[in-house]
């Protein structure tokens, strides 16, 4: 198995040109929870000339609602979520700087194009694992729609977070490629 490639939040458009789909990757810096309705908010926000709550620039979503935290933990479970939710939403925030996005699952042409037109990226994380992700996350702080509970946006700071790229900055896609490695004729 390949070691996986160390990066560091915020992104920069080196290591995003530097990754390929397929990479296995650590994440450790700051990175936002995100899911539909949040994403909603913010979409409404940029519609009505309003700051977001957070400067997306460099920045990574994960599209994530954490359990509540058990007694001497600072956050619940925290795995993906379905990041299709999110494709009607991504693209303006790709144009407004976001670098990366964590989740599950495929992505629409429309995201693919906007990440490679604004040299973005999509990583997967391990679905069914939430519990054993959440020890990677170190600090937690709801950043925005707290009324959105386990939706609300917050800002997490992370250690050695496993990912794979699923969708690098070219378009090369993981789910597409990896099926097509396999296919027999």
């Amino acid at each position: 198995m390949a070691e996986a490639k160390q990066i560091t939040i915020p992104l920069d458009e080196k290591q995003v040109a530097e990754l390929k789909a397929g990479d296995l990757v650590t994440i450790t810096g700051t990175i936002y929870t995100a899911r539909d309705a949040a994403h909603k908010k913010m979409i409404e926000a940029m519609e009505n000339g309003e700051k977001l709550p957070f400067d997306v620039k460099d920045q990574v979503i994960y599209y994530a609602g954490p359990t509540p935290a058990k007694p001497g933990k600072i956050i619940g479970s925290c795995g993906p979520t379905t990041s299709g939710r999110m494709d009607a939403y991504s693209p303006a925030l790709l144009e407004h700087g976001l670098k990366g996005m964590i989740g599950k699952g495929p992505r629409s042409e429309t995201v693919i194009d906007a990440m490679k037109k604004h040299n973005g990226i999509y990583f997967a994380a391990v679905g069914g694992a939430a519990a054993l992700i959440s020890d990677s996350i170190t600090e937690v702080e709801i950043v925005a729609y707290e009324d959105l509970g386990p939706e609300a946006i917050r800002k997490m700071e992370v250690v050695d977070y496993p990912c794979v790229v699923a969708i690098d900055s070219k378009g090369n896609n993981l789910y597409e490629d990896g099926v097509k490695q396999y296919k027999t004729v």
